[in-house]
């Protein structure tokens, strides 16, 4: 897919793939390829394999080869699929290579978890992994603060097709997005509840969090920005904000923000009948308590209700 294409792609909401385990702890791929397809069936057609939702992080990377070549064999070919790369150099070339030979459609780098870097040093790591891949690149700017000469800069390489930005600064954002290459589409990378705000700032689309699993609020929230109907943005933005705050919090016996996030998304598949994921996780995260999932229970009807009433 060239880099207009993938560019197209995102513009609208792309949405992240989480990967369903057996109760042994291995990949159920059937429950993969189920997934995804209810997904594009009822809409979706941008999706992010290997991502943080997908809990990257907890494969191997043997896992990630399989978890993104599912999707890749399942998925019709309008479809958009964002590969999920990381680590060092080396790596990252060994995904590359494998998600190429796959298909996939652009490669999303990770936020890099070295303890140390430097701006220039990233962008280099961008140059050699886009010389390895025959698709484009997609970083993902996380974790860490770059200057907006950093982010002009990256929207230069020949290899970076879009940038999925997710660090709550709109205003660095703006500033970037007004000097950067015009044909590179910066999406959202912090979900619903910044789509509205980082839209003014110059971003073209956004990330699914409560659309991962209610397809409609994605496509209505995109669809009334795409229109400048923004009032009625915000609305459906506010809509998903009770579902996002509460992935944000600890869970039982825990200090640290968001242990919830994946988990409370596993479950509102559940709900919404779009996999049965039986919330299984793996360490470092765990499973929801029952009291976590009776509310998650609790807004998946409040959020159905509201949508219903804003999109009648």
């Amino acid at each position: 897919m060239a880099h207009e294409e993938v560019r197209d792609g995102l513009r609208g909401t792309a949405t992240g793939i989480l990967t369903p385990f057996h109760d042994d702890g291995s990949i159920d791929h059937d429950a993969l390829r189920a997934n995804v397809e209810e997904l594009y069936d009822r809409g979706a057609r941008t999706f992010l394999a290997t991502a943080n939702i997908s809990e990257y992080h907890s494969l191997t990377q043997a896992e990630r080869i399989a978890v993104a070549e599912t999707p890749l064999d399942a998925l019709p070919d309008d479809a958009t699929v964002l590969a999920g790369v990381g680590g060092s150099t080396g790596d990252a070339i060994e995904l590359i290579e494998a998600y190429d030979a796959a298909g996939a459609d652009a490669m999303m780098i990770m936020p890099p978890d070295h303890t140390y870097r430097h701006e220039r040093g990233l962008l280099e790591y961008y140059r050699k992994l886009g010389a390895a891949s025959e698709a484009p690149l997609v970083p993902y700017v996380r974790g860490f603060h770059p200057s907006v000469d950093f982010l002009v800069d990256l929207a230069e390489l020949d290899c970076v097709a879009g940038v999925k930005y997710a660090i709550e600064d709109a205003g660095k954002l703006d500033a970037a997005t007004d000097r950067a290459d015009p044909s590179v589409v910066w999406s959202c990378g912090l979900a619903e509840p910044h789509a509205p705000q980082f839209w003014q700032a110059g971003a073209e689309g956004f990330t699914s969090g409560v659309s991962n699993f209610v397809p409609r609020l994605g496509l209505a929230l995109y669809d009334a920005l795409a229109e400048g109907d923004v009032e009625q943005a915000w609305r459906i933005r506010d809509a998903a904000l009770p579902f996002m705050d509460f992935r944000s919090t600890t869970g039982e016996d825990n200090t640290l923000a968001a242990a919830n996030s994946v988990p409370v998304v596993k479950e509102g598949l559940e709900l919404a009948g779009l996999e049965y994921h039986d919330g299984n996780v793996r360490e470092p995260i765990v499973e929801l308590s029952d009291a976590d999932r009776r509310r998650v229970a609790v807004l998946y009807d409040e959020l159905e209700t509201t949508l219903d009433r804003l999109l009648e």
